[in-house]
């Protein structure tokens, strides 16, 4: 079997065995099939696709590449969440702690920002003391004692994917429905859990820019899941403008505390919720979603989802005083508001842009070697549809001395589209597909 053959064949079209792409991944993995051939058959895959065979097929051997973690240990059903990358996206800070204060233990692996999308390890890092190097064995031990952990992931876990997307990244063949799904889920099975949801966003902040794409994603991954044992339910939501209004590391930490207090912004908070009945949903086994749903509300305004994520931080090493007291996170030296050159309505925004303007402030990195500054970040002060007057503010930008504040601010105003008309409202919840 040569490598030559398999990439001639999906590039002709043609549906690989099981045994080929086995052969593939394990051959990249071993080095005895070079970047430039993988490079190829990405490249080949992009053009041709994979049907859903063969993308269950590619997932599996991907996730046998490395270790897999054992969470049978631990009681119940275990229930992970995944985003496929936003804007201001904290979610998994507040939808956490508010499953597991509900009885379903949540084993987390998270990832770091790259692009314009954050990560949640950088974000929980910002939290003073917090650890998410955890070995194995001690993450295993707080989700048993605490209901969840959230750690980043382990050095051995899925090393295909990882060799994989680091050359996807610089050729062309990130935004591949196929490659896309087997890398999420490959990771996701090798995490170990028992279910899974979803957040699949769509819009200008979002890999996939339309419904009918971020459908096929869904889809996609479900039927993965399906081959994989693994109940999976996505909830499609609208990356159109960023999610809340903090951008960066301890601002979105501030926010999801902010949240978990009762006081977060609208949109997060719906979101967050019907993430948190989709899990409650699978991880207890229930029918009915509006009792789910009002269940996680009771959970989220009694307070109880805030006591676990102090009790989460508590366990993995962070000073827990931060969810009564957010100026202990850091705090940058200087802010600069971005005002409104006209007025009108908030018609649009090219969300996309605006995480890149937080990027450019320290707050997110283009290379993965490069260094978050967790005080920096943008707070963006209006939402689609909302009036807006000459001079007045549409974000402040937080940052340290030395940042291109400047260019930020310019980019923030390309990435804000001001018109005479109100726009139709659009719903953030798109579906919900389980």
């Amino acid at each position: 079997m040569r490598a030559y053959d398999i990439i001639l064949k999906k590039r002709n079209g043609l549906e690989l065995s099981s045994e080929e792409i086995q052969f593939l991944i394990d051959g990249y993995v071993k080095g005895t099939i070079p970047d430039y051939q993988m490079a190829a058959f990405c490249m080949a895959v992009f053009f041709r696709g994979l049907n859903p065979g063969e993308t269950s097929v590619l997932t599996r051997a991907m996730a046998d590449s490395g270790d897999r973690v054992d969470l049978s240990e631990i009681p119940g059903i275990k229930v992970d969440k995944h985003s496929t990358g936003g804007v201001g996206d904290k979610t998994t800070m507040i939808v956490v702690p508010l499953v597991a204060c509900l009885g379903v233990p949540v084993a987390k692996m998270s990832g770091r920002g790259l692009g314009h999308t954050g990560g949640t390890v950088d974000k929980l890092e910002s939290i003073p003391g917090f650890r998410t190097d955890l070995p194995i064995d001690e993450f295993i031990q707080t989700v048993k004692n605490a209901g969840a952990a959230l750690i980043g992931q382990t050095g051995n876990l899925v090393p295909a994917d990882k060799k994989i997307y680091a050359l996807r990244d610089v050729t062309a063949t990130v935004d591949s429905i196929p490659l896309i799904a087997s890398s999420i889920m490959s990771k996701k099975i090798a995490a170990g859990c028992d279910a899974l949801v979803l957040d699949v966003k769509v819009g200008s902040g979002a890999f996939m820019k339309n419904k009918e794409e971020a459908r096929k994603l869904a889809n996609l991954m479900l039927d993965i899941g399906r081959a994989m044992q693994i109940r999976t339910a996505a909830v499609l939501s609208s990356a159109n403008q960023p999610l809340g209004k903090g951008i960066g590391n301890s601002l979105e930490v501030k926010e999801a505390v902010e949240t978990l207090q009762g006081n977060g912004p609208g949109d997060l908070k719906e979101l967050c919720i019907q993430l948190a009945a989709q899990m409650l949903l699978m991880g207890k086994g229930m029918k009915d979603q509006k009792n789910a749903v009002k269940q996680v509300t009771e959970a989220l305004e009694s307070g109880a989802a805030l006591n676990k994520f102090r009790e989460i931080i508590e366990a993995q090493g962070g000073n827990s005083a931060v969810v009564e007291d957010t100026t202990l996170l850091p705090n940058a030296e200087l802010t600069l508001q971005v005002t409104s050159p006209r007025e009108g309505y908030i018609q649009k925004f090219d969300t996309e842009k605006v995480g890149l303007a937080a990027a450019c402030i320290g707050a997110g990195r283009s290379r993965k070697e490069d260094k978050i500054d967790p005080s920096a970040g943008i707070v963006m002060h209006k939402k689609i549809g909302d009036t807006v007057f000459r001079g007045e503010p549409l974000a402040t930008l937080h940052f340290n001395s030395g940042a291109p504040c400047e260019q930020a601010s310019d980019i923030i105003l390309d990435a804000v589209q001001i018109g005479r008309e109100r726009p139709a409202s659009e719903p953030l919840i798109i579906d919900i597909i389980s």
